[in-house]
């Protein structure tokens, strides 16, 4: 193997500029050529592609977002748009490409895989934190400090003014943004996709904190469980209790990288070369234990990662 591609794809996480980085400078390492795909698999469909050199990834491992950018592209989609996709493919000699994104980047990179043959390595850049068969994914430490930083400054306002406030912070589908953060941030009530919550318990839990003495309270929502906008509302209507609401919405996703993120990103970038370059392919370099560990991407793909539930009861014991 003597060129590769390496490639961002979906949405953007803190640390995935340290991947980036990781990868060219491994490969440079080991006598390899790089070429940056720009915002994802449209780059590869339009040939938007360069040549990357270590002062092309000098002074990034720090900063937010991805210096290659990010799209989510129809077209690759389709047969046609990957067709394009593999002549640009053979027109640039890529015999091996790094895929860094979430779920629907690795079913584009399986896909293409499959298809052509090209050996890809794909590594977890999502701050939703989703993707099974790692303990931890690229961008998921950076939004929860966010978040957490967020609450703390929150609970002064409401502090002074003895407001409930509720939070509403990202998570399609699941919630270990909103508990991680919620437990971290001593949430009073922290609501998640993956358990069924009742507004009439989280009402009657704030008056019961009221009658003890708490003239505050913060409410964690993840945006895939309910609208805080409507959990607001039904608690100031249901209490009489003066609630605000925040959505953090995309400030969780920009910023410089925690050093757990940025130490992350370059392990797992690195390993992704290694692996290439040892003739592996469609695996996903995973965090589990402390450990970087090579997964299976067909495996990644089929089973959905599960939330610590243990953590959900923690909260609520150490809330009351």
């Amino acid at each position: 193997m003597q060129r590769i591609g390496v490639l961002t794809s979906g949405g953007d996480a803190p640390g995935m500029n340290a991947a980036i980085r990781a990868v060219v400078r491994k490969a440079l390492y080991h006598g390899l050529e790089v070429l940056g795909i720009k915002r994802g698999f449209s780059g590869f469909i339009e040939a938007d592609i360069e040549p990357l050199n270590a002062w092309s990834v000098a002074d990034i491992v720090h900063r937010g977002g991805t210096m290659l950018r990010t799209a989510r592209c129809e077209k690759f989609k389709t047969p046609e748009g990957r067709r394009i996709a593999k002549e640009n493919v053979d027109r640039f000699g890529i015999q091996g490409l790094v895929v860094i994104g979430g779920g629907g980047s690795f079913h584009g990179a399986a896909i293409f895989n499959r298809e052509f043959g090209l050996p890809v390595m794909c590594l977890p850049g999502t701050i939703d934190n989703d993707i099974s068969g790692t303990d931890y994914s690229i961008g998921f430490d950076t939004a929860v400090n966010t978040v957490v930083e967020a609450i703390n400054k929150i609970r002064d306002t409401a502090t002074s003014h003895e407001r409930t406030f509720v939070v509403e912070v990202m998570g399609r589908d699941t919630g270990f943004i909103a508990l991680t953060a919620g437990l971290a941030g001593g949430a009073e009530s922290i609501i998640i996709p993956e358990r069924p919550f009742s507004l009439e318990e989280i009402c009657a839990r704030l008056e019961r904190n009221y009658r003890k003495g708490t003239s505050h309270s913060i409410i964690v929502v993840a945006e895939g469980a309910a609208s805080g906008v409507e959990i607001g509302r039904e608690i100031k209507k249901r209490t009489g209790f003066d609630t605000k609401v925040t959505i953090l919405g995309h400030l969780q996703r920009g910023g410089s990288p925690t050093a757990f993120d940025r130490v992350l990103a370059s392990m797992l970038g690195a390993k992704a070369v290694e692996w290439l370059m040892q003739g592996e392919s469609n695996k996903m370099a995973g965090y589990v234990a402390g450990q970087v560990v090579s997964v299976d991407l067909e495996r990644v793909l089929n089973r959905r990662k599960n939330i610590n539930l243990a953590l959900y009861d923690l909260a609520g014991i150490l809330s009351i």
